[in-house]
């Protein structure tokens, strides 16, 4: 182990909280090594180490416990770079993604997406190609947190409904996604709800996260209850 990661791994031992961890691990199916390190504490790390030799940190970073893996993908957002220097060790980060805690929180990191939008969205594209879980939400999260707008909003209606995927951590995403993409296009959205190709799962799933939602009128979700489909598949 270098001297970084082993000086990293002794600063997240400081940080961590037991009791923490083992209620974090029940919420995060298949993560046994949790140490419990507050969310907050991460981010501001990884906004240090995207300020030092990053590039030295992420080929060389140990993925002992799901707080290492995690910081990784956080100091990715953060460093001062283009999507040029980031995609090679972005490329090499992804398949250690392996929950959806990692997943998510590294696509809202990841604020090069808002200054290079076509550059990582050409990027995204084969990832929502993809069969495995993970690389498909990665996609359909960073859509959510950066492309629910104007000008991209038609594409990440026609990206949700050509995504066919039985894996629940995708189906949960898109329901997401779209949840999101009513509140903030409601219109589009409640047009796309109409003519969609959704598994009736993720379909009835979308339904419910966007009545749950405390921007959407009492008249709306009244409406949407009954858009619902009887079967579930």
């Amino acid at each position: 182990m270098s001297e970084l990661n082993e000086k990293i791994r002794q600063q997240l031992m400081e940080w961590a909280e037991p009791d923490f961890g083992t209620f974090s691990a029940g919420l995060i199916p298949g993560e046994k090594h949790v140490l419990g390190v507050r969310l907050p504490l991460l981010r501001s790390y990884a906004k240090e180490l995207a300020k030092g030799d990053w590039q030295t940190y992420l080929s060389q970073a140990s993925d002992d416990s799901m707080e290492e893996t995690m910081l990784q993908g956080m100091t990715l957002g953060y460093v001062k770079s283009d999507f040029t220097g980031i995609r090679p060790y972005l490329d090499a980060f992804l398949p250690k993604i392996k929950n959806w805690s990692v997943c998510d929180s590294t696509c809202v990191s990841l604020k090069i997406a808002r200054k290079e939008p076509e550059a990582v969205l050409e990027y995204l594209l084969p990832y929502l190609r993809s069969d495995e879980e993970f690389f498909i939400r990665f996609g359909v999260v960073m859509l959510l947190d950066h492309f629910i707008m104007e000008d991209y909003i038609d594409l990440v209606l026609e990206e949700m409904d050509k995504i066919h995927q039985d894996a629940y951590y995708v189906k949960m995403a898109v329901a997401w996604n779209l949840s999101v993409c009513f509140v903030k296009f409601r219109d589009k959205t409640l047009s796309y709800l109409r003519t969609n190709h959704l598994d009736d799962w993720t379909y009835n799933k979308t339904i419910q996260k966007i009545r749950e939602s405390y921007r959407v009128t009492k008249e709306d979700k009244e409406m949407l209850l009954k858009m619902k489909r009887k079967a579930e598949k």
